[in-house]
């Protein structure tokens, strides 16, 4: 078999095909990959924290939603916590909010289109949940994949 010469992780010369190479070898894909720059990396840094996704789930239920609403909806999170997700939220454009000059003061959030087009996303989570709550520790996981 003719091939290309090149060296594994440990300085060891190695023939290889350069096709079988892409991906055959975990080590030598893994190695060469950086999980930061994957799309996967870039939705969880979006969504990562334990209130966002809930906020996000609401928004899509219940838009428009105040911030009070939220945090009855949400029961246990505090102004401060809630607050700061609805920030990063509306920083990473997700998420509008409307405030309006009024007293009390009324503040009212919703999904903006991006926020909305990653409601497939959350919904299929939704999905995946229903269908799997029953699951049984019981069961053989690992050969179910292969």
């Amino acid at each position: 078999m003719s091939g290309t010469y090149y060296l594994d992780s440990k300085g060891r010369d190695m023939e290889k095909r350069v096709e079988e190479r892409a991906c055959r070898d975990a080590w030598a894909c893994i190695e060469d990959a950086d999980f930061e720059q994957t799309g996967f990396s870039y939705t969880l840094s979006l969504i990562q924290g334990k209130y966002k996704m809930v906020i996000l789930y609401c928004l899509m239920e219940f838009q428009p939603v105040r911030f009070n609403e939220l945090r009855r909806y949400l029961k246990t999170v505090s102004d401060k916590t809630l607050s700061r997700a609805l920030k990063e939220l509306e920083a990473d454009g997700l998420v509008w909010r409307e405030a309006y000059p009024q007293i009390p003061p009324k503040v009212e959030y919703g999904l903006t289109e991006r926020g909305a087009s990653l409601m497939e996303v959350l919904d299929a989570m939704c999905t995946w949940g229903s269908k799997h709550r029953d699951w049984k520790k019981a069961e053989p996981s690992h050969t179910e994949a292969s």
